[in-house]
């Protein structure tokens, strides 16, 4: 049987630069470093570490991760503009692979309100700024910022463009969110249609990046990568402006627990999710809500009665994961009023307590009772309850 290798889909991790553009979310440079020295020990394919132009803060930040931070690529973001360039240039010139992400809006809608050019300009600028880049780092990634909403065939001759200019990876961006899962899809294979030799010829990456302004920025990444994308760029927990970015942990848990259906795989280190959720959340001062997939506290957590019995019996009957694949410490029943007795039978025992069925349909009436009340039931209600129900049988 021959083996074939599985493709392998790059992750770009842009919780320093895109999510910290969150609402209410801002990092000093020592916090941004801890995150950056955690997201190398997750494995991420490149760390987008900032906008060096944007503050002396966000250049400094930048110059400590590329000195420090070793293993992924350290990107970090700039207008098509020579300033920005050269201010990316040296605040990445202690990074053992560098690599600079030039943006330059291709929408009418930017175009003619934001820029005030003709497509022509666009184009030149596009050319004129990759090239000028193509020369200080490892490798330049371009983005036509707003790519969802840009005229399709303007699109590929912005990517044509910035792809003879030297850029090695081109990024489409729903940058408002817009788009619709089949309807991006069919754009990224657009592009691959058109431009596949070119793409092929020069060993381009195509890439994606996504925001969830409706709620889809994880939907059109996978079609996406469904239509050859192989880079994902994405944020830990999900933030960023407006409504968030592509989530890394979701996006990368489909990847791995779909992998019969996409075919791909990623390198990244599963088990530190959890722990660089709960240090961007904390750093940034971002909660996670409890529904959250992956990483909310209820992502493991089982409160209803035939949940709970089939996962004691089974895990595989509620649980599609492995919550220590992700770095959880494993299932966590809720004891609630849709609580049944195989759950209250199975903490009795690991109490060491051996009730009769009948003990044990009381006290779990018992409980319900309590959990209409409280809403949630608590180790201290359940103990309560067991010398309750012991005195009354001496």
């Amino acid at each position: 049987m021959k083996f074939v290798k599985m493709k392998k889909i790059k992750i770009f991790d842009t919780t320093l630069r895109d999510g910290e553009q969150s609402p209410g979310a801002s990092l000093n440079k020592e916090e941004k470093l801890i995150i950056a020295k955690q997201l190398a020990k997750l494995n991420v394919d490149v760390i987008e570490a900032g906008f060096p132009i944007a503050s002396n803060d966000d250049f400094e930040a930048v110059k400590m991760i590329s000195k420090e931070v070793k293993g992924p690529v350290i990107c970090v973001l700039a207008r098509a503009k020579k300033e920005d360039i050269d201010k990316a240039r040296e605040s990445l010139k202690y990074a053992e692979k560098s690599r600079i992400h030039i943006f330059l809006a291709t929408s009418k809608v930017h175009i003619h309100s934001k820029l005030h050019l003709s497509e022509k300009e666009v184009l030149c600028k596009v050319y004129d700024m990759v090239c000028y880049a193509r020369n200080f780092f490892d490798e330049v990634e371009f983005t036509p910022e707003d790519s969802a909403r840009t005229d399709i065939d303007f699109m590929i001759k912005v990517i044509e463009t910035a792809i003879k200019a030297g850029a090695r990876i081109i990024n489409i961006a729903d940058t408002v969110g817009y788009a619709e899962p089949e309807e991006f899809g069919k754009r990224v294979k657009y592009v691959f249609d058109k431009l596949g030799g070119l793409i092929e010829e020069k060993n381009v990456i195509i890439s994606v990046h996504c925001h969830d302004d409706l709620g889809l920025a994880v939907a059109n990444s996978l079609e996406g990568i469904r239509n050859g994308a192989t880079q994902v760029e994405c944020t830990v927990n999900g933030i960023g402006e407006r409504a968030g970015n592509c989530s890394l942990e979701e996006i990368v848990m489909n990847l791995k627990t779909r992998k019969d259906y996409f075919g791909v795989d990623v390198d990244i280190n599963t088990k530190e999710i959890f722990r660089t959720s709960r240090i961007v959340s904390k750093l940034t001062g971002i909660e996670i809500q409890k529904n959250k997939a992956i990483v909310g506290s209820n992502a493991f957590a089982h409160e209803a009665g035939i949940h709970q019995h089939g996962v004691i019996n089974n895990k595989l009957t509620y649980e599609i994961m492995d919550p220590k694949d992700v770095g959880w410490e494993g299932t966590r029943f809720v004891l609630g009023k849709h609580s049944g007795r195989h759950m209250v039978e199975k903490i009795l025992k690991e109490k060491g307590y051996n009730f009769n069925a009948n003990q044990i349909k009381e006290l779990s009436l018992k409980l319900k009772k309590i959990a209409d009340i409280k809403k949630r039931i608590s180790e201290k209600d359940v103990e309560k309850m067991i010398q309750n129900n012991l005195k009354k049988n001496i």
